[in-house]
């Protein structure tokens, strides 16, 4: 009975966190562009526009759903409910955390924990282009089809170098269950250097983990790899006989998608929940600088304000700030906490590389992507395969 009340609350807990980090990712995407190309960004609705993505929801719920009449409604339909259904799934086998005991009941911090977890994202996410197929063919559009088109062909492209990138790591790791892939990760060469895959011996994988990290920009259609959606030359791509809640889950399924593959970037090249140095160096009290430093900066601008409002949502920010802190300083909660900040920072870190692109690079052409893919990228991580396995083999005992 505890184990299925707990279960409950982990999967209550999990699905609300990434609702709201899905939606609060659109924000956190404006706000990063604007800085980077000098603009304001969202900050009519809410003290620094935090409360934008509340009203974007109810535009989205309110505005009419329009059903064109030349599309196959049954597909036309399914279409979202797949593209956002299978780029939800595969959170439930992520892990965020190591085994923690809840009154008296061990548990891992995640839904699920498959011995097989990356095989099961691997073929999650390859199901996922059928979403954007079947848009782009249903709407009987011809720059919605062409859309489709490019998306199925882009997924599959960046898929094999994907893959074989997942698979250096594995040789080294020798196992497919996340958890385990995380504890091998877990020690440091000469005390203070972590032992991530991307510096593991005997070959490190830090080419596997560009390679993976291009590839995963092309599997969520991304800038610059986001031609399905290219505007200039197919008005949206495959969404484009879309309105409503049908389009609002596209728009999901990709920032979904996103947090997935950069989650899996953390569990398989970055040490998953592990700290970059050990506990008695100190990394333990990382989080409480981090938020101190934050706070000191919001009390600083309160003091010194760009606009009048300023002034008294900066220190509520700042008070905030504070009491995080003093939160990670409670040694009952600090097992729990510090893995999760550790996990939520490096995943953080890559969907921020993800924004910092779109705000700095143009899209590629279509057939140059489709040149990078073969003619580049899967030679590349063809050799970094081959490379690791001589690597695996000749120091095998």
């Amino acid at each position: 009975m505890n184990y299925l009340l707990l279960s409950l609350i982990k999967t209550a807990v999990v699905v609300g966190v990434l609702m709201h980090t899905l939606a609060y990712l659109q924000w956190i995407e404006r706000k990063v562009i604007a800085h980077v190309q000098l603009r304001v960004g969202p900050r009519r609705v809410g003290p620094h526009g935090l409360l934008q993505p509340l009203a974007d929801v109810i535009k989205l719920i309110t505005k009419e759903g329009m059903m064109p009449s030349h599309v196959n409604k049954v597909f036309y339909l399914l279409a979202p409910f797949i593209a956002v259904t299978f780029a939800l799934i595969s959170i439930s086998v992520i892990p965020f955390g190591p085994i923690i005991n809840v009154g008296g009941v061990k548990t891992g911090m995640e839904l699920t924990d498959l011995n097989i977890g990356i095989l099961f994202i691997l073929g999650i996410s390859g199901m996922g282009v059928y979403g954007v197929a079947l848009a782009g063919w249903a709407s009987n559009n011809k720059y919605a089809l062409l859309g489709g088109l490019r998306s199925s062909a882009q997924m599959i492209s960046y898929e094999l170098p994907m893959a074989l990138a997942i698979a250096s790591p594995l040789l080294i790791l020798n196992t497919l269950s996340f958890r385990q892939i995380v504890e091998k990760q877990s020690f440091y060469y000469f005390g203070f250097i972590p032992n991530w895959s991307i510096f593991h011996s005997p070959f490190p994988q830090i080419f596997a983990f560009l390679i993976f990290v291009i590839a995963a920009f092309a599997e969520t259609n991304r800038v610059p790899f986001d031609l399905p959606e290219a505007e200039n030359e197919l008005v949206a791509g495959f969404h484009t006989e879309y309105s409503s809640m049908k389009f609002a889950s596209f728009f999901m399924a990709e920032y979904a998608n996103m947090v997935t593959v950069s989650c899996v970037a953390t569990l398989l090249f970055l040490g998953g929940w592990q700290p970059p140095f050990p506990v008695q160096y100190g990394s333990g009290y990382i989080p409480v600088i981090i938020h101190l430093i934050a706070a000191l900066v919001c009390f600083y601008h309160a003091a010194n304000p760009a606009r009048p409002f300023d002034r008294i949502t900066l220190p509520v920010f700042g008070v905030l700030f504070l009491v995080i802190a003093g939160v990670f300083l409670i040694p009952v909660l600090q097992p729990v906490l510090l893995p999760l900040f550790w996990f939520g920072a490096k995943v953080g870190a890559i969907l921020f590389v993800f924004i910092w692109i779109r705000a700095t690079l143009p899209r590629f052409r279509y057939d140059q992507l489709m040149k990078f893919a073969w003619l580049f990228l899967f030679p590349v991580a063809m050799i970094n395969l081959f490379a690791t396995s001589l690597a695996v083999a000749l120091t095998a005992k």
